[in-house]
């Protein structure tokens, strides 16, 4: 079967996932032509044949914010240059692929080419949780505008697909047609890892924060630190603390060997701490209400801890003083690997290989 495979490059958690769900399609004989943006671009062409670059949508952050003005305007104005290109792209495609169904991860120009052509749509993503699913008053908590924005985004970004596969950790009630829940899609090398026991923190920060730093520097327990310092081509030490150059090898295995986790709310990274029975101290960007829900249902399904400031007090040392809580908690957790979600698109793909 032709498939249109759309990729939104906002984070490398959709081209992760979506790695995955491209080598099972492959692997099956499908032909998969690729439109993605952003970084997931690059990540995917090393992988896989007929990657083409699209313009999507990307965030500003500034002091762990999400800038909701300047990514607005960034996005329109990118939006409005990136469009002859992107028609011109797709004009192409269309004369030389003609799918027979579309798979969009969060990708606008896919599913846009799928509903003018009606063809099978499926969506495969964590975000439409927000809207698909009914989320508990605590879970929202007093980011009810951020919620109904992000809720009214989604709604709007991939509206009457045929099916929405939504990855996700925890199960809220589902309350809208054609939606099903499947646990975090995992790459190979997570689902390899073997988990054991260790006394140092992971610690995955993306650029600098002073205010962390110092928080791990009090704590005085070793933290192995990625992202932090970004552009290291060597480890550097500061005490305790071990700021580590970026390697996937070492990340996963210093993830599947460490005590906890300290990260901010992206679902990736906290959906592998689940796997891997990883406790977490989730401190998810300030007006990013998706990390916002993650990490409060981290901290609601008992996985981990969620906070709004590094910086608060004693944070870090409540975190390690419930390790062993939290452990216990997430040795109930189980998943078998990425077969439910894969076998779900077999499904998919066969009843959308019919004529309809």
């Amino acid at each position: 079967m032709r498939i249109l495979y759309g990729v939104v490059g906002e984070g490398m958690g959709h081209a992760m996932r979506s790695r995955v769900v491209l080598e099972h399609l492959v692997a099956a004989g499908h032909e998969v032509e690729i439109m993605a943006s952003g970084r997931a671009v690059d990540f995917l062409s090393k992988r896989f044949e007929g990657v083409n670059r699209i313009h999507g949508l990307h965030m500003i952050l500034e002091e762990n914010r999400v800038r909701r003005g300047k990514t607005l305007w960034s996005n329109v104005v990118g939006g409005a240059l990136g469009l002859p290109g992107n028609i011109s792209a797709y004009f192409d495609l269309i004369g030389g692929f003609e799918p027979e169904a579309v798979i969009s991860d969060f990708e606008s120009w896919t599913y846009l080419y799928g509903k003018t052509h009606q063809l099978p749509v499926l969506s495969i993503d964590n975000m439409q949780i927000i809207h698909r699913c009914a989320l508990p008053d605590d879970v929202i908590g007093d980011d009810d505008v951020a919620f109904q924005l992000t809720k009214a985004f989604i709604k709007a970004k991939l509206p009457f697909c045929d099916a929405y596969y939504i990855t996700s950790f925890f199960r809220p009630p589902i309350r809208k047609p054609d939606t099903y829940l499947f646990p975090p899609i995992l790459r190979p090398e997570i689902l390899g890892a073997t988990p054991t026991p260790g006394d140092h923190l992971l610690v995955y920060q993306s650029g600098a924060s002073a205010a962390l730093e110092a928080a791990l520097h009090d704590l005085g327990r070793e933290c192995r630190i990625y992202g932090m310092r970004p552009g290291l081509a060597a480890e550097e030490r500061a005490g305790a603390l071990r700021f580590m150059p970026f390697s996937e090898a070492t990340f996963i295995a210093d993830l599947a060997s460490c005590a906890g986790v300290v990260a901010g709310g992206g679902f990736t990274l906290m959906g592998e701490a689940v796997y891997l029975n990883k406790p977490m101290l989730a401190i998810p960007l300030a007006g990013q209400f998706e990390q916002i829900m993650n990490a409060r249902y981290l901290a609601r399904e008992g996985y981990g801890l969620a906070a709004a400031d590094a910086a608060e007090p004693g944070l870090l040392g409540r975190f390690v003083e419930r390790l062993p809580e939290l452990a216990a908690r997430l040795a109930s957790y189980q998943q078998d690997g990425n077969r439910e979600l894969l076998t779900a698109v077999d499904h998919f793909l066969t009843i959308a290989a019919q004529p309809r």
